[in-house]
């Protein structure tokens, strides 16, 4: 069967481009004709998609397309007026009221997108989420059937080479406080912050925040941020900016914790990222984040700054916390490595592909097999 995907973007490191090209291997490995189509196609990527103009030699009423879907997106527009049936894999919108007195424009496009997600639940014979958060969205804008597609990450790609430069410049003796991710406000990089100031100022002076991620189109926020940041006094704080993948895992070798205060993740890769380079993590309960630790980690219920200083202080040091967080997380990864993404794929879509589908409960499809991963809160 032909099973093409669309997306707006192919972009290089990206995790929904990871996603989309996982699924791509699956399906043509299970006999399938599989494209990818994409409006923007990152140079290095090039060679991996089909400009979205040619989708239409593929489209058809017996062509199945996985739309990934996106606010403000000619394949949206596309895929909605054409004839192939519809599977739409949903990564989240963040809610507009975060991106006012910033990105007008984006928050416009959120609030829209948003809108948008309801006129394509009777177009869509199935709604994919990669988190049951995602799901239960898909669930309240009316599409007839949900499921949940977790986005698997390819462990192998870790090992690679890390940059020399940036383990020379950072691994000198600090304690490095990481967060991976856009610069953008929904992260709460203020309340990271004013956490890792408190840090500094009261437990540990030789300390440095790594805020690695890209803030293109946020340099609003950005600016605020630095003020921030001299207005706390605090020192060591750095922006990265986009980073390749070797500065990456470099920056993930040299930190000594992970610190995710977001109030808003679909599913938030860099927390499933930092627990395989065996790095503690400390996270806000937002969203899917619960889900995506996966019982690993500290859930954090109240991100008051002292608080967060104190949690940073103790799991940097060796002790019992440290090593109960630490085995959490292991426990975690190896329920990620074991998870079989291609079996996964094959369960959601095998109702679609035979030309039906059945209404999924909630929860169903989670790769731990439970509705809810455990949290570990207090680790005992």
């Amino acid at each position: 069967m032909r099973v093409p995907q669309l997306l707006a973007a192919l972009s290089y490191g990206d995790a929904i481009g990871n996603e989309a090209l996982a699924i791509q291997r699956h399906l043509r490995a299970a006999g399938h004709e599989s494209d990818i189509f994409a409006e923007l196609v990152h140079p290095r990527m090039a060679h991996r998609a089909r400009p979205l103009r040619e989708y239409r030699e593929v489209s058809s009423p017996e062509t199945v397309c996985l739309y990934h879907f996106s606010i403000g997106s000619a394949s949206g527009r596309l895929i909605h007026a054409a004839p192939d049936r519809l599977v739409v894999v949903y990564h989240n919108i963040t809610p507009a009221r975060f991106f006012l007195g910033f990105h007008p424009h984006l928050a416009g496009l959120c609030h829209h997108g948003r809108r948008e997600l309801f006129a394509f639940a009777p177009r869509a014979e199935l709604g994919l989420g990669d988190s049951d958060f995602n799901r239960r969205e898909l669930e309240a804008a009316g599409f007839r059937a949900t499921g949940v597609l977790p986005i698997v990450l390819d462990l192998s790609l870790y090992g690679r080479t890390p940059s020399p430069v940036v383990r020379k410049r950072f691994d000198d003796g600090r304690t490095n406080v990481l967060f991976v991710g856009r610069v953008i406000p929904n992260k709460r990089i203020d309340d990271l912050i004013r956490s890792f100031a408190a840090f500094q100022r009261w437990l540990r002076p030789r300390s440095r925040l790594l805020l690695v991620g890209d803030f293109r189109g946020f340099e609003r926020y950005l600016g605020r941020l630095r003020e921030l940041v001299r207005d706390l006094g605090a020192e060591e704080v750095v922006f990265t900016g986009h980073v390749d993948d070797d500065e990456l895992y470099a920056y993930y070798r040299v930190a000594d914790v992970f610190l995710c205060l977001s109030e808003h993740e679909g599913f938030c890769v860099p927390l499933q990222e930092a627990m395989h380079f065996h790095l503690p993590v400390i996270a806000y309960d937002a969203g899917a984040v619960r889900e995506t630790l996966r019982g690993g980690g500290v859930l954090l219920e109240d991100k008051r700054p002292e608080l967060v200083a104190e949690l940073l202080d103790r799991v940097t040091r060796a002790g019992e916390l440290r090593r109960a967080v630490l085995e959490s997380q292991a426990r975690a990864v190896a329920a990620i490595r074991a998870t079989d993404f291609g079996a996964l794929l094959r369960e959601r879509l095998d109702a679609v592909l035979r030309g039906g589908v059945s209404r999924e409960g909630p929860g169903d499809g989670m790769a731990d097999g439970s509705p809810r991963a455990r949290s570990l809160g207090s680790p005992q």
